[in-house]
């Protein structure tokens, strides 16, 4: 600890460049992997926990935490999450298939490679174009599920020898696609250098992952857990696919996840030449500071603030005699509640869609999870939404309880209270 509060950095080497990482980004403590649930039997159990600092390497600018859990820590045979629980996201990724498949040409003759393809939320809307898909995916439970959808999965780790044998077994693809996956990865060189290996020669490789230029303004440090090895500049993805010989040719900026990028790549020299929107993004995150070490040091005392904010507003409203009520157990509540150190002390219990979550305890916090219809049952006074980019989906989904005076409150980038669902009224 430095005598100004932040922490001090033993140099590592960056997971992409090798160079030593010494500068601080954020020190959210000591915490449990956030995408674990407890079990009614384990509530009492011991419980692992890992430091969560993350740093930046400010030779290729890549934000990353340090190394101290792998891959098949986190997603194990019963990993928890399944995206198509979230309404807005399937409707996300039947967008941008029909948009892929107009774009680039996909066809009967054509693959399309899902990376973390999860339960198969994207590649099912292939199936009405008639376009050839396989999936990958490490997890068990939600790969088994994407199976059981007929969507073609094999159940694996990503990278470059994993690419190898997919390539000779079905073949280079015409379209790669990464959602949410490029920041999970802890050799985030060998997993772009097998994108490289399973890429025809004219094929597009697309990823999207939310945008550290967006967390650091808006202040998401919930976002940052130990399944999220990487945080991601435009720049630094630039970096990383010129060790891979890959290159952007475009990119677009999207409202996912407090707001993402949705970067398309090639192999260099594929022919297709940079757009505008490409330069004019990097020009924006020069102009923000994120290719000064300076920017990165000023982002503890933004997460602190929050977290303050968000302990007032929580001891005040019990001390009025409120109730509140969760909504919704991802990875990046679990930071938050950790972070602030809340439990059932201000958070009486927490609902989520998913079954896999319900009749659980949220790791570390220990607050119970049931499942939505709870809320009718307890009757809150607010509902406080963990996962605060689904907002409008939240809101609009619980309307009723207005019915007893319920109100919403979400965390980030500081607490707002919602009398009324998103585009009905203002925040009080």
């Amino acid at each position: 600890m430095t005598d100004d509060g932040a922490f001090s950095v033993p140099s590592f080497s960056c997971r992409h460049c090798g160079h030593p990482v010494t500068q601080p980004f954020v020190d959210l403590g000591v915490t449990p992997l956030c995408q674990t649930q407890i079990l009614p039997g384990q509530f009492s159990a011991p419980e692992r926990h890992f430091p969560l600092q993350a740093c930046v390497c400010t030779h290729c600018w890549l934000v990353q935490l340090r190394d101290c859990i792998g891959s098949a820590d986190v997603f194990t045979e019963d990993y928890p999450y399944f995206s198509s629980y979230s309404s807005s996201w399937v409707q996300h990724a039947r967008t941008y298939v029909d948009r892929m498949v107009e774009r680039l040409g996909l066809n009967a003759g054509s693959l399309v490679m899902e990376l973390a393809s999860n339960d198969g939320y994207l590649l099912q809307h292939f199936k009405p174009h008639g376009v050839p898909v396989l999936g990958v995916e490490p997890s068990r439970s939600v790969a088994e599920a994407a199976v059981a959808a007929g969507i073609r999965t094999e159940i694996r780790f990503f990278g470059r020898e994993a690419a190898r044998d997919l390539r000779s077994r079905y073949g280079a693809a015409d379209l790669i696609v990464g959602n949410n996956v490029l920041a999970h990865v802890p050799d985030i060189n060998d997993f772009v250098g097998g994108v490289q290996a399973a890429l025809k020669p004219q094929g597009t490789v697309t990823f999207e992952f939310p945008h550290l230029l967006n967390l650091m303004r808006l202040n998401q440090f919930d976002t940052i857990y130990h399944e999220h090895f990487s945080y991601l500049s435009l720049h630094a993805v630039l970096a990383v696919f010129r060790t891979a010989q890959l290159e952007v040719f475009d990119v677009e900026q999207l409202s996912t996840h407090g707001g993402s990028l949705r970067v398309f790549g090639q192999h260099v020299g594929a022919g297709r030449s940079p757009s505008p929107a490409v330069q004019a993004l990097l020009d924006e995150e020069r102009q923000a500071g994120l290719l000064d070490a300076g920017t990165y040091a000023a982002f503890a005392e933004q997460a602190k603030a929050t977290k303050r904010a968000i302990l007032s507003f929580l001891i005040e409203a019990r001390a009025h005699g409120k109730h509140i009520a969760g909504y919704g157990a991802p990875g990046k509540g679990n930071t938050l509640l950790n972070y602030c150190g809340v439990g059932t002390d201000f958070i009486d219990f927490t609902v989520d869609a998913n079954p896999a979550k319900q009749h659980t305890f949220t790791p570390g916090s220990r607050i119970p999870i049931y499942p939505p219809d709870h809320i009718r049952e307890a009757r809150p006074d607010y509902l406080f939404i963990l996962p605060w980019n689904l907002k409008e989906e939240i809101m609009a989904q619980t309307a009723y309880i207005q019915e007893w005076g319920g109100q919403w409150v979400t965390p980030i980038p500081r607490p707002e209270v919602w009398s009324a669902p998103v585009g009905r009224s203002a925040p009080t």
